[in-house]
Order: C-alpha cells, then structure tokens, then sequence
C-alpha cells in the first residue's frame, strides 16, 4: 500500500509545489522591476539554460538530452513547433514581466484564470475536440465577464488575453512534439539565446548588467532558475497524478497572484472587476464539474469493461 501512495503523493506536492511558487513569482519580479522588461526576459532566458546545462552535467543527463533535442531536429514539423514554442513561451514571459513591474499583476492573474478556456477554444479547432453544452456555455460566461472589463477598463486588457494565448499555444505546440521537460525547456532556451545575446548587446540600458549592484545581479542569475525549477517540478508531478487534478489545482497560482496584487502591492480592485471575475470563476466551475464528470464516467466505463472481460 506504502509503495502506491508514495509516488502519488509525491506527484500532488510536486505539483502543488510548482503552482505556489508560480503564484509568488510576481515579487522576485518586482525586486528587481528597476530593469526594463526586455533586459529581464533576456537574463531569464540565458541563464535558465546556464542553469539546465549545470543540473543535467550534474544528473549525468546531458548527453541523453542532446541525443533527446537531436531527434526532434530530424523531423522538419518538429523542428518548426518547437522552434514555434520558444518564441510563443518568451513572448509570454515578457509580457508577464512587464505586466507585473507595470502594477497589472490582478490582470496578470485574470489571464492565467482564462487560460483552461482558451485550451478549450484551441482544443476545438486544432485537436478536433467537441465541446458538450455546459463547456460551451462556460466559455460564452467568461466572454461576457472579459467583455465588461473591457468596458470598465476603456481599454482591452491586451495583456491577460495575451497570457492565456500564449500559453494555450504553448502547451499546444508542446502537445504535439514527444519530447521530455528537460530537453524541451533546454532546446527553447537554447533556440532563444542567441537573441538573448544580441539584444543585450544592442539595447542593454545604463547602467549595464556589470554595473548593477550586487542584489540586482544575483536577482537576474537567479532569474534561471526561478523559471526552471517550478516547470520541472510540474513535469514531474503530472506524470504521477490525474489531469482532473491538475485542473483542480492550476488555480493555485492565480489566486496567489490575485491575492498579491490585491493585498501586497495595493492594486485597485473594484466592484465591476469583482463581477466580471466572478463571472470567469463561474465559467471554470462549470467547465472543471463538465470535464470531471465525464473522467470519472469513462474511469466507470473502463472499470466496468475491465470486469466483464475477468
């Protein structure tokens, strides 16, 4: 019975794990919110493949995940949707930086609430999925609730929408291409590096990395592994518990990030924002009990063949 559990349990805290320390990253960001977005993402991405290349020499993994990234670049469609999910995941980390050091972290937190919708969405039109009465019914709910911040804010909130695109097409993309977190977080830094490099080069503001203080330095090494751990931990936790969980706890995050903008950084939340979200939370509750229900019948359906062949 020991032996059963223990992995099971490992993979919710991994998991859960994962999640918290998403939802708390808003104050490393905010710690060193004195350097521009662009400089950040840049550091982030370096140093998230300097501190790759050190665990994996360190795991003695290395050479498998060459060989791993190797065989992805044999197949051109491969090639081109893991190339794709770089690009597709900096884009995210900018705006999210950006979004956080701009005091928008509740809108930060609004994307990452969507984002399970616009899985839905994408799943329809690229994986051919069909969506049951009560998703589409979650997915037109939080249209609505997006709709009215749109007119409370006067503006699009440009920035959610973007974060729950992005991410939605990142794990899409990822969906499609068999390759471990490991090597996949490896070659995407690996494939972004280059730009990384160019643009600090090019564009690095005054003062430069080397004439930062101290704290700051440390604040954007560390930047690699911040982005890091979090991911391999969630990689790790998937695999050992169920995907209805895992949607149970995804919401982890942007509550915190909520809670973060709302009680440490003293962001503005008023009563048309409070609907509005209230609306995205209704949506998710529908689609979660939808998805639930319809594991847990397959799950019956499975048992119960499995005991008519005995």
């Amino acid at each position: 019975m020991e032996t059963k559990q223990n992995p099971y349990a490992l993979g919710v805290l991994a998991a859960v794990v994962s999640y918290i320390l998403w939802g708390v990253l808003p104050i490393y960001w905010k710690a060193i919110g004195s350097v521009p977005a662009g400089e950040v993402l840049a550091h982030r991405i370096i140093w998230s493949l300097v501190f790759m290349v050190i665990v994996l020499l360190l795991l003695g993994k290395l050479k498998d995940i060459i060989k791993e990234i190797q065989h992805v670049f044999t197949d051109k469609k491969q090639a081109i949707r893991i190339i794709l999910a770089a690009v597709v995941i900096s884009v995210n980390w900018l705006v999210y930086i950006f979004a956080v050091e701009s005091d928008r972290v509740i809108e930060a937190s609004l994307g990452y609430y969507m984002n399970p919708l616009f899985n839905i969405f994408l799943a329809t039109i690229f994986l051919k999925e069909r969506l049951k009465k009560l998703e589409w019914l979650s997915v037109a709910i939080a249209g609505v609730g997006v709709l009215g911040l749109v007119l409370y804010y006067g503006y699009f909130p440009w920035a959610a929408l973007i974060l729950a695109t992005t991410f939605s097409f990142y794990g899409l993309m990822k969906k499609t291409v068999p390759i471990s977190a490991w090597a996949g977080l490896t070659i995407e830094t690996l494939i972004m590096v280059p730009f990384a490099l160019i643009f600090l080069f090019s564009f690095e503001s005054s003062p430069s990395f080397w004439d930062r203080d101290v704290t700051t330095m440390f604040l954007l090494i560390g930047a690699g592994a911040v982005t890091a751990v979090p991911l391999l931990l969630f990689a790790a936790g998937t695999k050992r518990i169920s995907f209805t969980l895992v949607g149970f706890l995804q919401y982890i995050a942007p509550t915190i990030m909520l809670g973060l903008g709302l009680f440490l950084f003293d962001e503005s939340f008023s009563t048309p924002q409070l609907i509005a979200f209230m609306m995205i939370w209704l949506a998710l509750i529908l689609f979660t009990y939808s998805r639930s229900k319809e594991l847990l019948l397959r799950r019956k359906q499975e048992l119960q063949l499995a005991a008519h062949k005995k």
